[in-house]
């Protein structure tokens, strides 16, 4: 069974809270989470035991040491940057250790969570943990929840550059958990991009929530990039409300090479509200992950696409959960979804799980799932041509995975998922 949380108690919450000045709303916020993890069953995830996985186990790390130019940082960290330097945010353990804020326009907000508790209270106050704590892994980062970033855009504003952010965890028994809310009003344009790796870790923990809310006419686009070794638990929990004529974007990338919960959770709430899942991910050795892309429609004629694409190697697993809801009244929606897992050692597994739940008649819904391995007669057209099998697999692959990478706008963010997954050929 997953230990329980006796080591830790809420005068430890109360300090932890104290640590970052936040107001008493959010303590008691948080005494109320930690009071219910105990109480509260675990997720039940489709063909996934997570029963003896560790969420609970962890240490409290210290403030690290800051870093004043970005070529101090290991180049683990500073290889994650994206073309441009001027917004970014790098977060070691529960410490922002270095950042950069550039060029915003006003009253745009980009700034770690302490600084939000101080200088934007009521902000925090209206959208920070407005999800319910259903389950006991939800529940744990509520309590334990330690940096992050606040992202505020106003009306009619545009951020020209992305923002970037890197969640990096280090050291034994280590743990993070990072929130990042984002609140877009109403014709406003953002695009977010949030790395997560490991260096050193062992037997860690990595527990993250996004809250991104999706004002009317707004368009926000949230890249999350994973990249833990294999002794670490990942579980990312995002959630989006699109309001009317919103448009939502999730690019997510699941990369890293331990345990993975990775789930996107969008609510349609406006007519004419739009969402893309954009989903990837390679597991090699002995991998697990359970990847959920969820959407309900609840405004009419609103439109949502699930793409996802899962490569497993070695003896790793794969389980790809793709939800479609049109709920009752959501006329003129239309919720489509394709969902393609490829094996390429006989002991990898994947499934795909396509589920459409309609409650309305006037809507447009469709899905589409594959399991299989790489097509023998194409392996052997390759060879033919002098390609090594080795080499003629990895054109396999990244043919597959392009038909989602393709789509991502940065190509720095494409340039950066391939090194990635070319690290997989050789690991």
């Amino acid at each position: 069974m997953v230990p329980t949380m006796s080591a830790f108690s809420r005068e430890q919450i109360t300090q932890l809270s104290q640590s970052q000045s936040e107001p008493k709303w959010a303590l008691e916020k948080r005494l109320e989470a930690f009071a219910a993890i105990e109480n509260l069953p675990l997720p039940k995830l489709e063909k996934t035991n997570i029963d003896r996985w560790n969420f609970s186990q962890f240490q409290l790390h210290q403030v690290d040491a800051t870093f004043s130019q970005p070529e101090q940082l290991p180049v683990e960290v500073n290889r994650l940057f994206l073309e441009d330097h001027s917004n970014i945010l790098v977060q070691k353990n529960d410490a922002v250790v270095y950042q950069t804020q550039k060029a915003l326009q006003q009253g745009v907000i980009f700034t770690s969570f302490a600084n939000a508790f101080q200088q934007h209270e009521t902000l925090l106050k209206k959208y920070l943990f407005q999800q319910e704590t259903a389950h006991r892994i939800s529940a744990i980062h509520q309590a334990f929840m330690q940096g992050g970033v606040f992202v505020y855009v106003p009306r009619n504003v545009t951020v020209e550059l992305p923002l970037q952010t890197v969640f990096w965890l280090a050291g034994e028994e280590a743990a993070i958990f990072p929130h990042i809310l984002v609140v877009a009003e109403e014709n406003s344009r953002v695009e977010i991009v949030a790395n997560f790796l490991d260096t050193d870790a062992g037997a860690a923990l990595s527990n993250s929530v996004i809250e991104t809310y999706v004002g009317q006419g707004a368009k926000v686009q949230i890249a999350t990039v994973s990249q833990f070794g294999d002794s670490v638990v990942d579980v990312m929990d995002r959630f989006a409300q699109v309001g009317r004529d919103g448009d939502m974007e999730w690019i997510v990338a699941d990369l890293s090479d331990g345990r993975i919960i990775s789930k996107s959770t969008t609510n349609l709430e406006g007519a004419g509200g739009h969402v893309d899942v954009k989903s990837v991910a390679f597991g090699a050795n002995e991998m697990r992950s359970n990847i959920t892309s969820e959407i309900f429609h609840f405004g009419t004629h609103t439109t949502s696409d699930i793409q996802a694409r899962s490569v497993m190697k070695d003896k790793a697993t794969s389980i790809l959960n793709s939800i479609t809801k049109i709920e009752k009244g959501a006329s003129k929606s239309d919720g489509q979804q394709t969902g393609k897992v490829l094996m390429l050692d006989p002991e990898a597994r994947g499934d795909a799980n396509p589920i459409l739940l309609i409650d309305e008649n006037d809507v447009t819904a469709g899905h589409a799932a594959s399991v299989g391995r790489i097509d023998p007669l194409t392996l052997f057209y390759l060879m033919s041509r002098g390609i090594s099998k080795n080499e003629a697999s990895k054109l396999i692959i990244r043919g597959f995975l392009d038909t989602v990478i393709a789509d991502i706008p940065s190509a720095a963010l494409r340039a950066s998922i391939h090194e990635t997954i070319e690290g997989k050929f050789t690991s």
